[in-house]
């Protein structure tokens, strides 16, 4: 007990202390917890060998994140995936499979060990891209699709690769042994097929496809059918804890179910989450898991950095840098003419290309299959593990020469793929957030056709699943909307979070339509100014006319009666929009307000116009009560 609670303290305080450090310097929290790992590992001989068992626990993490992805996953859009996966990521596994194997037979190793070495690097890291992605907002982003499609297809691709490796192993192999004798044994691995399939031993081919057909039929079934019983059940005992319970059994029994027919946890996790992903408990599925989710994986992380062998790094540090450099430098290529050869351009291209470049955590477990069948040997296997690793470490860092790209590319490049957009009318929607989206119903409901245009897919994704259409796009690219129809349409709203580009949109479509009617959602008063400058015809401040009935209701409850406090509304509402008109030729957007004199001096002005307004009003009206 004393040295679980010691490790546990140790690998916590790691934690605690890289990862805000890392996320400080911009670096990401993955190589935080790599570098945590590596600290109290190699440097500080912290922790020792009991990281080996460690990980095999910390990958659980990953079975977890596939789950949680697999629910943002509906069955509708994975089958739109279905060219992307076949096509991308088959490729990816394909050539890079044959190039890395071309690799190490030029190296000197024979035909069989390349290519199990090549099959065990052409894997990419899911845990490290998919967690990176998801900070930096990614996921989303033409690259980032396309990266998750090929790492989708890596993981299914794995359960072939366990059933292919054992017939690269010879019936009988010699054994080096350490005094350099040789040692012979026959190899059964043919005889049981992998160790965790319990299931499937002594079954007769068509009876493991059976077995395995039952199970993923069994998983599907109960996601459809038994969740909400069993949800429903759990409700009813009206504890907090029982959900979480329910959900880390979700996950934990559909693993079990995978491994005991030789199939990967993590498939048979996304497949689950993407057949709950139409459940209404998907959102409590999603808060349950997500911390354990992100523990388990930051403890990946550290076990990955903590078993590092440094004394063969130190051996030959040109050696395996370099081999980890070519390792990268071969999946890029790849990854790049495949990038071509798709259609990804600009920062799309540069994502995938340098996101997908490492090797995986999947590798490590290739390896460990390719010695026990003697396929790969003991030294060979050892420098791959610390490629693999080091290629791992590498990761991040290959996401900021990302970011600098980026930012070289400037807007050139989409930060996703849009929409086609196939139908006009008479009104344009850009932007459909808490604002956009009560125009947009009060328009359809009163029965006019509108084209909602948002950059945001899980705003789109959400509309479409309450009934109403919306297209993914910018609204700010000038092709979009003259495909929305900005040529014939009559009103244009403009209601995007971004100030800047609101203001653009309202100027461009000024200058492209004289004649079209623009209403525009400003921040505050000095974005007032600048839309009306831009060519808004009407501007509403997402706060004004809230805070206006906010104010009418303290007027009512401190002493005016309702028909005063409305009064007084309608008197402050008239009264603002005609100073914003005046204030706007007064402001100067290259000066600070509190410097200019003359718009602080008409301001003051025009307050003393608004209390004078308002008690002529008030004064009327008491007059009007006592000639009643």
């Amino acid at each position: 007990m004393e040295s679980f609670l010691y490790q546990a303290c140790i690998y916590l305080a790691a934690a605690v202390i890289a990862v805000p450090i890392a996320a400080r310097l911009g670096l990401g929290s993955v190589l935080g917890y790599l570098a945590a790992g590596v600290i109290v590992g190699p440097v500080l001989g912290l922790v020792g060998a009991e990281t080996a068992e460690l990980q095999h626990f910390a990958e659980f993490g990953v079975v977890m994140m596939l789950f949680l992805i697999g629910l943002e996953l509906e069955p509708r859009t994975l089958w739109d995936m279905r060219h992307r996966l076949v096509g991308l990521g088959g490729l990816q596994v394909v050539l890079s499979t044959l190039v890395l194997m071309a690799a190490a037979m030029a190296a000197g190793q024979p035909w069989s060990v390349a290519l199990a070495v090549g099959l065990t690097l052409s894997l990419s890291s899911t845990a490290i891209v998919l967690q990176t992605l998801s900070e930096k907002g990614l996921m989303q982003t033409g690259g980032g699709r396309s990266a998750f499609s090929v790492l989708l297809t890596q993981d299914i691709a794995v359960i072939p690769i366990l059933a292919f490796l054992p017939l690269l192993a010879a019936p009988v192999y010699g054994k080096i042994n350490e005094d350099g004798s040789i040692s012979l044994a026959v190899n059964d691995a043919g005889k049981g097929g992998h160790a965790a399939a319990h299931l499937l031993q002594g079954l007769p081919g068509w009876g493991v496809t059976l077995v395995t057909i039952a199970v993923i039929a069994s998983i599907i079934l109960a996601g459809v059918f038994l969740t909400r019983p069993v949800f429903r059940f759990i409700h009813a005992a009206r504890l907090r804890e029982m959900y979480t319970a329910l959900a880390l059994l979700i996950v934990v029994g559909i693993s079990f179910l995978m491994t005991l027919v030789g199939l990967s946890p993590a498939l048979g996790a996304f497949l689950a989450g993407v057949v709950l992903a139409n459940s209404e408990f998907r959102h409590e599925l999603e808060s349950d898991l997500e911390p354990f989710k992100g523990l388990l994986l930051g403890l990946f992380f550290i076990t990955v950095g903590a078993g590092i062998n440094f004394h063969a790094f130190f051996a030959a540090p040109d050696d395996m840098i370099g081999l980890a450099l070519l390792v990268i430098l071969i999946k890029s290529a790849v990854l790049f003419l495949l990038a071509r050869l798709f259609n990804l351009h600009g920062r799309d291209r540069a994502l995938f290309t340098l996101s997908l470049a490492q090797a995986g955590e999947f590798g490590f477990v290739l390896l460990a299959f390719s010695e026990k069948l003697y396929i790969i040997p003991s030294a060979v296997s050892e420098k791959l593990l610390l490629v693999i690793a080091l290629s791992m470490m590498i990761t991040p860092l290959l996401f900021i020469l990302y970011d600098q790209i980026s930012r070289r590319l400037g807007d050139r490049a989409d930060p996703f793929e849009p929409d086609e957009i196939d139908e006009e009318g008479p009104v344009i929607i850009a932007g459909v957030g808490r604002f956009g989206q009560v125009v947009n119903r009060l328009v359809q409901a009163s029965g006019f056709r509108t084209v909602v245009l948002d950059k945001d897919m899980q705003t789109i994704q959400l509309m479409r699943k309450f009934g109403f259409k919306g297209f993914l796009g910018d609204p700010s690219r000038p092709e979009l909307l003259k495909a929305a129809g900005l040529m014939k349409a009559r009103i244009l709203v403009v209601a995007m979070d971004d100030k800047d580009k609101a203001t653009q949109l309202v100027a461009y479509a000024r200058r492209e339509r004289p004649d079209l009617h623009i209403i525009a959602r400003a921040y505050d008063r000095f974005h007032v100014f600048q839309l009306y400058r831009a060519g808004a015809d009407d501007i509403v401040r997402e706060m004004f006319d809230s805070a206006l009935r906010a104010g009418r209701y303290v007027l009512e409850n401190i002493g005016l009666s309702e028909y005063e406090a409305a009064e007084a509304q309608q008197t402050f509402y008239h009264h603002d929009r005609a100073a914003v008109k005046e204030l706007a030729q007064l402001w100067d957007p290259t000066q600070p307000i509190s410097e200019n004199a003359a718009y602080i001096a008409r301001t003051r002005e025009l307050q003393k116009d608004l209390e004078t307004a308002l008690l002529a009003r008030f004064t009327e009206g008491e007059r009007k009560k006592k000639s009643a």
